[in-house]
């Protein structure tokens, strides 16, 4: 499964007129494990590229999530630039190509959004924006993330957390959908926790809303999304690793989002892990790629 397309059909250039204020890319390998293949989420890019083009011809219509068409008045301010050129096992370098890009986005005053791979692709795109910070991070996903390493990796799907909180320009973190068991044991909570961690779990933000996370982020603050496939629940995502019970729907993410945006500033945005294998009907590509819809929207309304 290869896709030509971009995503939505966007350019991947503006005219020198135009006013750019969002980037798409996809990153398919970060920091594999050894002896473990990650080569499927490799293929979570051209899936959503793909599932994208049933709302490609629909991008001037009403958007019922948005409250109107994507870019409201306004011309179209997003490109996709396509895949980086990323190697399985590889990880140095992946890491480098990541952060190179990312930050090569953010010099030019726009906001990246990137197409995982697996969850280690976080680490480096949250470290490239050392010099826009400060920035906090609301993750949703059904694990916590905070393992120190694994298998002798400090870089790889289990930790991005952990290493996120070593940033210095991460000055807070909201961890969202939380629930059942995974990458946490006692001692991760408890470190998480010691960081200063607010963590959500799914069950509160089905009792509460999603205001129980939202009201955790500064008014004003500049906040990166980082996604995990997994936080959804498998019966609007199934296309992923670990499906978990009792997940966030997707009218709670795209809140998540809009009031992110709301409250804060959308200054970066990533999604990982989703496994087109796992879901031959192509409904959790779908999902996602309305996610991405929806981070746009929210960055180009936020002014």
């Amino acid at each position: 499964m290869v896709s030509s397309a971009t995503f939505l059909n966007l350019p991947d250039y503006l005219d020198g007129d135009e006013e750019l204020r969002i980037v798409v890319f996809g990153a398919g390998h970060g920091t594999t494990y050894p002896n473990r293949d990650s080569s499927d989420y490799a293929l979570a890019p051209d899936a959503i590229r793909l599932a994208s083009q049933e709302d490609a011809e629909l991008v001037e219509g009403w958007d019922f999530d948005l409250g109107g068409p994507l870019f409201g008045n306004g011309p179209v301010c997003c490109i996709d630039v396509g895949d980086l050129k990323t190697s399985r096992y590889d990880n140095d370098a992946n890491r480098a190509i990541i952060e190179a890009k990312t930050r090569e986005i953010l010099a030019q005053s726009a906001v990246p959004i990137l197409m995982g791979g697996d969850d280690s692709v976080p680490i480096p795109f949250l470290a490239a924006f050392a010099s826009h910070g400060p920035i906090w991070v609301l993750q949703i996903d059904a694990h916590l993330d905070w393992r120190d390493e694994v298998d002798h990796e400090r870089f790889g799907y289990s930790s991005p957390m952990r290493r996120t909180s070593e940033m210095d320009h991460v000055v807070g973190m909201i961890q969202v959908g939380m629930r059942s068991v995974g990458s946490a044991r006692p001692t991760e909570v408890e470190a998480a926790l010691r960081y200063g961690s607010h963590i959500v779990t799914a069950r509160e933000v089905h009792a509460q809303g999603v205001e129980v996370a939202l009201r955790q982020i500064p008014k004003g603050a500049q906040v990166v999304i980082t996604l995990d496939c997994d936080g959804l629940d498998p019966a609007f995502m199934s296309g992923v690793a670990a499906p978990t019970p009792g997940g966030l729907s997707y009218t709670q993410v795209i809140d998540l989002i809009a009031g992110a945006s709301r409250r804060g500033k959308i200054a970066g945005f990533d999604l990982v892990e989703l496994t087109p294998s796992a879901d031959p009907s192509g409904l959790s590509a779908l999902t996602a790629s309305r996610i991405l819809v929806n981070v746009i929207g929210a960055v180009v309304r936020q002014g």
